[in-house]
């Protein structure tokens, strides 16, 4: 592969300049509206750029403000947070799902100046804090659909008319935003990336333009992509995992960025491109594997048994690729036989077809479920990172998939084990810093090394293997250590099981509380009769109880340490939610705010006395409206306990 290490001593706004000189016909991004693909250029994504800058420029936006952004995936959040950039500024993205409340805490805290939305419900949530957020001097729109009660107040402004000063500014002054984007060096800090925010709000780590690209130029010297390479935009911007392919890999490879009409439509619009390459939380590739299962399921008998007979092969020579060695004749014969007649048909269904790696972070996989999707053909590879350091640091080559671990440093990076068994890294991808908290930041990063809060530790074949937060891994009244991660994720791996917390520090045996896959078991039971109205009624069926009291038994027969079984569970009445509080923005598990919320119900699990609890459930909707619904709750001893 050619040297590409002069990429790092360009910033971003700079490296798209580059693109344009080398590939400016060449389509940069593609976004869906109404229906129709449209394609922009690098020329044209340049030019945006140059329009957002220069317009931000001319309302005051300077050197070091900051520009908040709220907003679905589409083009505009680019042409302004790299616009932005240009200046010296900085950008911060927030989730579109966040309440009203935080985002004024984030605005404020972070100062920014500019808020950039797409539409009325992100502008609606801004308002509704305006009166606690003075250094805002801006809100931006780009659908001006439900605004005309705005328009007066010449607070908000449609990015058309942004554009409009911009092309003004650029028309007197041709030279003015090159100049600018001449002045910027690889190590200013261009994002403010909040973390995922496990023990309260989030922090923002701020990330310079070496760290983006370099992580970008990292990733693609061991997995390669072509400038004709095509990405699907659907991840949240706010999360690293979206802004370590839209600013780094893009940047650092040319590969075309393409925008879904919608987050509902995603899935959908993603088979109509047929990405190359892709990168999801592994929530996303439990789901795909679900709504697989389900199609399986309702499936004629004949296409069930072929499926169930390929996928055994498709097992057998999986566990030959992700360790490079080579099928038997027979194997590969059979193997391709099962590609062609229901895997290949299968993964085009799902947009996979043009797939050559598919990567999965932000939490761990089961290890099954790598051997499921490699069994189908996708290459599916574990990364491991955080947000300070770009979102990956380590990642699985292929022919090197070892689904219980996170493969191997990328070039340029260092990786050590601390006395206390916490993973520390080193490269190029290391944050600065947490913005406006020195005392975080020194807990963070001591000598260039990144401590990562994760235990883990190196196996003999030179990969990491996590092993669970250091603050999260547990250990029973007799001093036996346990990850509860590591048991939620066997536990996940049951189609019947969208989500678990495992608890048991300091108990005499592990416990867990439970949610059920809606779509699974809501058609499992309608197979069998089994009547149900709500989610919480289905999980109160005694059928669905013994469901899952298999499962957790076949996950407790292969467990492997005693102490690992599972005693007691219950099925919890509603779906764990980022709305609620109960995860972060990328899925994973607040413990500590899940078990103080549910203490009544973490008590019974370690009360063997208690079989059945009154609850009262509590919910509120998105219209504001709120219900309380009484409900009882049962709790089960697993048959090898009772």
């Amino acid at each position: 592969m050619e040297n590409r290490d002069h990429l790092l001593q360009y910033t971003i706004p700079q490296l798209l300049r580059w693109r344009v000189e080398t590939s400016g016909g060449k389509t940069a991004l593609r976004e869906k509206d109404f229906g129709r693909w449209i394609s922009y250029t690098w020329d044209q994504y340049y030019e945006f750029t140059r329009k957002a800058g220069l317009g931000l420029k001319q309302i005051g936006f300077g050197k070091d403000d900051k520009v908040a952004i709220i907003s679905d995936n589409i083009p505009e959040l680019l042409y302004v947070a790299i616009g932005a950039q240009a200046l010296g500024g900085v950008s911060a993205g927030i989730y579109q799902t966040s309440l009203p409340d935080e985002i004024g805490q984030i605005l404020e805290f972070l100062d920014i100046s500019i808020v950039f939305c797409s539409d009325q419900e992100q502008v609606d949530k801004v308002v509704e804090v305006r009166d606690r957020i003075p250094k805002v001097k801006k809100v931006i729109y780009e659908d001006p659909r439900g605004m005309r009660s705005y328009q007066s107040d010449d607070w908000f402004m449609d990015i058309e008319d942004l554009y409009k000063l911009g092309a003004e500014a650029h028309k007197q002054s041709p030279d003015l935003f090159d100049t600018l984007i001449s002045e910027g060096f690889p190590d200013d800090v261009c994002h403010l990336c909040l973390t995922s925010g496990t023990t309260g709000l989030p922090k923002g780590a701020m990330l310079t333009h070496r760290n983006y690209i370099n992580m970008g130029l990292q990733l693609t010297e061991v997995d390669p992509l072509d400038p004709t390479d095509e990405y699907v935009s659907f991840l949240p911007f706010a999360w690293i995992g979206e802004q370590m392919n839209s600013f780094g890999v893009a940047m650092a490879t040319g590969i075309a960025i393409n925008f879904p009409e919608s987050v509902e439509t995603a899935m959908s619009d993603l088979k109509e491109i047929g990405p190359h390459f892709m990168f999801g939380a592994p929530r996303i590739y439990e789901t795909i594997r679900s709504q697989i299962w389900l199609k399986m399921d309702e499936s004629y008998w004949l296409n069930k048994l072929l499926y169930n007979y390929f996928m055994e092969i498709g097992e057998k020579a999986a566990n030959y690729r992700m360790t490079g060695k080579p099928l038997p004749v027979m194997l590969r014969f059979q193997a391709w036989i099962g590609k062609q007649m229901m895997f290949r048909p299968l993964v085009n269904q799902i947009g996979f077809l043009r797939l050559r790696r598919a990567y999965t972070g932000g939490a761990a996989l089961g290890p099954e479920l790598f051997t499921f999707y490699q069994a189908l053909g996708v290459n599916l590879k574990q990364i491991y990172g955080q947000t300070e350091i770009v979102g990956i640091a380590y990642m699985h080559r292929d022919g090197d998939v070892r689904p219980d671990t996170v493969g191997k440093p990328l070039p340029r990076t260092e990786c050590r084990i601390s006395e206390k068994g916490e993973i520390l890294s080193r490269s190029d991808s290391v944050t600065s810093g947490y913005y406006k908290q020195p005392e975080k930041t020194a807990e963070l990063i001591e000598d260039g090394w990144l401590h990562s809060g994760d235990a883990g530790y190196i196996d003999e074949n030179g990969h990491l293997v996590v092993i669970d937060r250091v603050s999260d891994v547990m250990h029973n009244n007799k001093g036996e250590m346990f990850s509860p991660m590591f048991i939620e994720n066997r536990l996940k791996f049951s189609p019947y099981i969208k989500e678990a917390v495992v608890f048991g520090d300091q108990k005499e045996y592990v416990a867990t509380l439970i949610n059920v896959d809606p779509i699974v078991v809501g058609k499992w039971a309608e197979d069998r009769g089994i009547s149900f109205s709500t989610f919480m009624d289905l999980s109160a069926k005694p059928e669905v109880a013994e469901l899952i009291r298999v499962e957790v038994g076949k996950i407790n027969r292969n467990a492997e340490k005693k102490h690992f079984k599972i005693h007691r569970f219950a099925i919890l009445y509603k779906l764990l939610d980022v709305d609620d509080g109960e995860l972060t923005k990328t899925g994973k598990i607040r413990r500590k705010f899940v078990r103080e919320k549910y203490r009544d119900l973490y008590e019974a699990l370690y009360d063997k006395t208690v079989t059945e609890k009154e609850v009262e459930a509590f919910y509120q909707y998105q219209d504001g409206q709120t219900a309380t619904v009484k409900t009882k709750l049962l709790f089960y001893t697993t048959e090898e306990n009772q």
